[in-house]
């Protein structure tokens, strides 16, 4: 039998864990299949290719772990306290702007350690029913999870915003077939704002709700393999991996919460480092430094080819150049290419 107490445990031991909230959604779905659907087929997938192979299991968690009756929804809080401020790093298009959640240690590792020790304690207290945990590592529809489970509803710019704690947070999943009583959903707040809409440097928050990532700035400096549209450099300027503008104009976010989680600390000085001294590392410097960072992923190649970006978006100073020049012969193609786009705007 499941104690009559078992949510309100399961809160208690999430929030143990360093969760600032959790809650529990049932499997329905369905509303979100035609939307999902519409955006796969205009493709604002971009080259994210799995998210057209998944299809709708994303919107059927029962057909990814078969079995599954509840998912426990959680968040914690990343937004580093330390950390230069976004705005003057942004402000200063010297400095190479890193998106805050990806400025300490990999939020994947961090998030899926911490929904093992709460399965572990739930198969301990509950029996062997089955658990499988998430953390942005499946074709899981994240944010819609998290609104059925109460933690917040969804805002224009596609993420996740609740009242007392705005948006800088990381949300993770486990799916169990444990018979919960499911939370009840939280109703929207955004009225008529549409500052997230109006702040997007690409214009890629197209309608309210929906992003094409083609234009998204995060899409074209994490996920998108190739060579940056020349038409969307100008409008990355500094911003090197990710981008936060959306979230950083949301008026909900002046109740957002600091992360007290060491591992989200800022981390080699990517807070604000300078852009010609990033692109003057090596590849091995590279995976060294940024060894444990969910940055590392993207892979050297990728970085060179973003900072080549915001290097031509920066004023034509003797250390910008310099910079450049050092790597206008680079064995890579595709950093080459972006590094003569830079040079030939700062030499006309």
């Amino acid at each position: 039998m499941i104690p009559a107490d078992a949510a309100g445990r399961i809160a208690a031991w999430a929030a143990e864990l360093g969760f600032q909230e959790s809650g529990i959604a049932d499997t329905d779905l369905s509303a979100t299949e035609a939307g999902l659907l519409q955006w796969l087929a205009a493709g604002c997938h971009g080259a994210m290719d799995y998210m057209a192979r998944h299809g709708l299991k994303r919107a059927r968690p029962a057909e990814l772990t078969p079995g599954t009756l509840r998912i426990i929804s959680v968040r914690m809080n990343y937004w580093p306290p330390d950390a230069t401020a976004a705005d003057a790093v942004l402000a200063d298009p010297e400095l190479g702007y890193v998106s805050r959640y990806a400025l300490g240690r990999d939020y994947h590792k961090v998030l899926r350690n911490r929904l093992q020790q709460l399965i572990d304690r739930m198969r301990a207290a509950f029996g062997d029913y089955a658990f499988r945990a998430f953390s942005d590592s499946a074709p899981v529809l994240e944010v819609a999870l998290a609104e059925k489970a109460g933690l917040g509803w969804r805002g224009k710019h596609t993420l996740l915003l609740d009242r007392a704690a705005g948006s800088y947070f990381f949300l993770g999943e486990i799916y169990t077939d444990l018979p919960l009583p499911a939370t009840s959903a939280t109703s929207a707040h955004c009225g008529t704002c549409s500052r997230c809409i109006e702040a997007c440097p690409t214009g890629a928050i197209v309608a309210p709700y929906r992003v094409d990532a083609r234009l998204c700035i995060s899409y074209l400096t994490i996920e998108h393999p190739g060579s940056i549209p020349e038409a969307l450099r100008p409008a990355l300027g500094n911003r090197i991996y990710g981008c936060d503008d959306c979230q950083l104009v949301c008026p909900w976010n002046q109740y957002a919460h600091a992360s007290a989680e060491p591992d989200f600390a800022a981390r080699n000085g990517l807070d604000g480092a300078r852009l010609a001294d990033l692109f003057a590392w090596s590849a091995e410097e590279f995976d060294a430094r940024l060894a444990g960072s969910a940055i590392r992923r993207i892979g050297h190649e990728r970085w060179l080819r973003n900072i080549a970006v915001a290097l031509g978006n920066a004023p034509a100073t003797a250390a910008v150049t310099a910079a450049l020049r050092a790597r206008a012969a680079d064995a890579s193609p595709l950093v080459r290419e972006h590094v003569a786009w830079a040079l030939a705007r700062h030499d006309r």
